[in-house]
């Protein structure tokens, strides 16, 4: 395996076979890593929420110059195949049921002033979200519940390394009855719309090309971290993204050994997914009582609770610890992609 890119002038928190966990701000962890040195950056910064978040969000109106100023960093730190895939949630603006433009501007901003392509957006459903807000939803109701974040995929440059193959969704039951028998259901002809419909679209291509809708409820559980923080009473970042959503783009947007960096890295969730697809990761986060948490998603299941709260200890303290033994990756649950 090829080295970890060096963040020069600081320290990991904690080591993996694989990846590293860092304490501190992330743009001054940005400034120590080499130019082109990070293929994918994942990450899901926190919101701009009316009310203020334990993980530090923004106010609506600061948020976009603070996000830009990351931005500006990532774009040195990527190759220019590499790509930038930021999961951003939607808010209301105070006081009134009409929304904030918040995630659009950042994008015109990432593409106008800092140079970035947009390759596509995605949108992240959670069916099982609380409906909300709770004024304009449940009191009121006047709007539907807001269930979608709007992910933007950026690139570097109009051509990033990308493989959808790699990420093929399960055939739906009627698909699965044409393979079977492709002539009984259609015939090779021009649809009333233009797009020609040849022989090839009966071959079984191991799955369907999924689409920019994502389909992820947000309530897989954390098993062994939750377990964890209720061991050593630490408190569990209360804004976790499932598996699902980081995993689809690692595997989309990366190969074995590529470099994957989360910069609001929170529980470490990118992490994790990274080292079980063999990719090498760098995740930086802010808080140390979340950074010394997150170590539990990589430690061994038959670890003994002492030592456990001895590793977590040790990372509370600023001493750094190798974790040689990772836990075994949960499988991607609940993932659709509309067809």
């Amino acid at each position: 395996m090829a080295q970890l890119p060096v963040v020069k002038g600081f320290s990991p928190a904690y080591t993996t076979g694989q990846g590293a966990a860092y304490c501190g701000d992330s743009l001054e962890l940005l400034d120590g890593l080499a130019s082109r040195s990070v293929n994918l950056v994942m990450t899901s910064p926190p919101f701009p929420l009316l009310r203020e978040k334990t993980y530090g969000n923004k106010d609506q109106t600061e948020y976009v110059d603070w996000l830009v100023r990351f931005g500006e960093k990532i774009h040195r730190v990527l190759p220019d195949d590499g790509s930038f895939v930021i999961d951003v949630g939607g808010a209301y603006q105070r006081g009134v049921p009409t929304r904030s433009l918040h995630q659009f501007r950042l994008l015109l901003r990432l593409c106008d002033d800092i140079g970035f392509h947009l390759a596509e957006e995605f949108y992240w459903h959670n069916p099982a979200k609380l409906p909300s807000p709770i004024e304009w939803v449940n009191k009121r109701k006047i709007r539907a519940k807001d269930s979608v974040n709007t992910v933007w995929w950026l690139s570097k440059s109009p051509w990033p390394k990308a493989d959808i193959t790699k990420v093929l969704a399960p055939y739906s039951e009627r698909m699965k009855t044409l393979l079977k028998d492709p002539t009984k259901f259609y015939k090779p002809k021009s649809r009333p719309s233009g797009h020609a419909i040849g022989e090839g679209f009966a071959r079984d291509n191991g799955g369907a090309i999924p689409s920019n809708l994502i389909a992820l409820s947000n309530t897989e559980s954390n098993g062994f971290y939750d377990r964890s923080c209720k061991l050593v009473d630490a408190a569990r970042h209360p804004a976790r993204f499932p598996a699902g959503l980081p995993e689809f783009f690692v595997k989309f947007l990366t190969t074995s050994d590529d470099v994957v960096l989360d910069i609001f890295g929170g529980s470490n969730v990118t992490g994790q997914v990274a080292e079980g697809l063999q990719r090498r990761w760098l995740s930086f986060e802010l808080d140390n009582k979340f950074v010394a948490a997150s170590a539990f998603r990589f430690m061994s299941r038959d670890m003994r609770a002492e030592a456990i709260k001895r590793s977590h200890q040790k990372i509370i303290e600023g001493e750094c610890i190798h974790i040689p033994d990772t836990a075994p990756q949960p499988p991607l649950t609940g993932l659709r992609a509309a067809e």
